[in-house]
C-alpha cells in the first residue's frame, strides 16, 4: 500500500536542459537494471552506484557514479530512466601520479561540443593531501576519460580542499558548481561557483560563495550541489549531513543571482522520514532528469536496509507552474 506525505511544493524549481549523447561500450552480461517498486520505492539499479549524475545524448541517457565494482567512476546506459545496464569498462581507467587511489567521487560530466565530453571528479591529491577535483577528457561519453593537466582544477589548502563538482550553463557561458571539503578539518562547507573556459578546462573568473550549513538537520554540511537556472534567477538542490547513515537528506535554496540572497527551504524536499519513513535510507546525491515521455524524474542514491550499499532510485515529480511535486504527493 502507498503512503503519501504532505505536499511541498518546491518553489522556482526547474529542470536543466540535459546534454545530447551517442555510444558507449558493451554492457556487462549480468541484468542489474531492473526496475523495481518493492517496500514503496522504485529502484532502477540494484548495485553499488552512489552519486548519480545523469547525461543524455540522442536517445541514450548516461548515468555516472562514485567509485565501485573496481571502477574509478562507473556508467551505466538507459533508453528510459528506468532500465539501466552497468557498462563494463571503467570511465577513468587511470589517475595521474599526483593523486592517491582508492577514492574517486562525484563524477560531472557535460557535454562541451559534438564529441567533446569533460569529467570532473574527485580524488585525493597528493600534496596538500586533501580531497579535490580534476579534470579529463573524451570523445565517447563512456570513456575512457584523461586526466588533463599536471594538477586539481579545483584545490584550495585553506578550505579544506573541494569535492562533489556540477555544472550549469547561464547566458554567460558554462559554470562549475562545487563544496569546500571544510568538514575534514573544523571549517564550514560552503557551495561555491565559477564560470569555465568554453572548453571547460579552466576557472575563468571569481568564486562566488552561495550557502553553507546552517539549519540543524544539515548537520555539519552541505554538499553536492545541482544548480538550476530558473525565471531569471537560480535554484539550487543539494545534500546534507552524514552521507553514511539515515541522516543523509536533499535540501533546496533559491535566489534571484549567484550572489544571492539564497532563501533555504526549512525541511528537506526528500529524507528518511518522507513518503512515510519507510522507504528510503539516507537518500542524496540527487540529480534532475526527464524521460522521453516527458516524465521527469529526480535520480538519487539510497542505502539498503542494512545500509551496506547505496543503489539509484529514482522518483517520478512533475511541475505545477514554478513548481515541483513528487507525483505521490499529487495523486495519493
Amino acid at each position: 500500500m502507498k503512503r503519501s506525505r504532505p505536499s511541498r511544493l518546491l518553489g522556482m524549481l526547474a529542470v536543466g536542459a540535459l546534454a545530447a549523447v551517442t555510444a558507449g561500450c558493451s554492457p556487462s552480461e549480468t541484468p542489474n537494471a531492473v526496475p523495481t517498486d518493492e517496500g514503496n520505492q522504485t529502484q532502477v539499479l540494484d548495485e553499488e552506484f552512489a552519486d548519480p549524475d545523469i547525461l543524455q545524448v540522442g536517445d541514450t541517457y548516461y548515468a555516472y557514479a562514485s567509485a565501485g565494482n573496481r571502477k574509478n567512476v562507473q556508467v551505466a546506459t538507459s533508453s528510459d530512466l528506468l532500465a539501466w545496464e552497468i557498462l563494463d569498462d571503467d570511465a577513468l581507467p587511470k589517475l595521474p601520479s599526483w593523486t592517491i587511489p582508492g577514492k574517486t567521487w562525484a563524477p560531472e560530466v557535460t557535454q562541451i561540443a559534438e564529441g567533446s565530453f569533460v569529467l570532473y571528479f574527485t580524488a585525493t591529491n597528493f600534496d596538500p593531501a586533501l580531497q579535490c577535483i580534476g579534470v579529463a577528457t573524451a570523445t565517447d561519453p563512456a570513456g575512457p576519460f584523461t586526466v588533463v593537466g599536471d594538477e586539481m582544477l579545483v584545490c584550495p589548502e585553506d578550505e579544506g580542499g573541494a569535492i562533489d563538482a556540477s555544472t550549469f550553463t547561464t547566458d554567460a557561458g558554462l559554470n562549475l558548481v562545487w563544496k569546500n571539503d571544510g568538514n575534514c578539518c573544523d571549517k564550514d562547507t560552503w557551495i561555491q561557483a565559477a564560470p569555465l573556459s568554453t572548453d571547460g578546462l579552466e576557472l575563468a573568473g571569481p568564486t562566488t560563495k552561495l550557502v553553507k550549513q546552517t539549519l540543524e538537520w544539515e548537520g555539519l554540511l552541505v554538499e553536492a550541489p545541482t544548480v538550476v537556472p530558473r525565471d531569471g534567477g537560480f535554484v539550487l538542490l543539494y545534500s546534507s549531513n552524514y552521507f553514511g547513515d539515515a541522516s543523509y537528506n536533499v535540501g533546496y535554496a533559491s535566489a534571484p543571482a549567484l550572489d544571492g540572497p539564497w532563501d533555504k527551504a526549512p525541511e528537506p524536499l526528500l529524507s528518511s522520514d518522507s513518503f512515510g519513513g519507510d522507504r528510503y535510507v539516507g537518500p542524496g546525491g540527487q540529480d534532475l532528469a526527464t524521460a522521453p515521455d516527458g516524465q521527469t524524474y529526480l535520480l538519487f542514491h539510497s542505502w539498503d536496509t542494512a545500509v551496506t550499499y547505496r543503489s539509484m532510485y529514482a522518483e517520478p515529480v512533475e511541475w505545477q507552474g514554478t513548481g515541483l511535486r513528487f507525483l505521490e504527493e499529487e495523486n495519493g
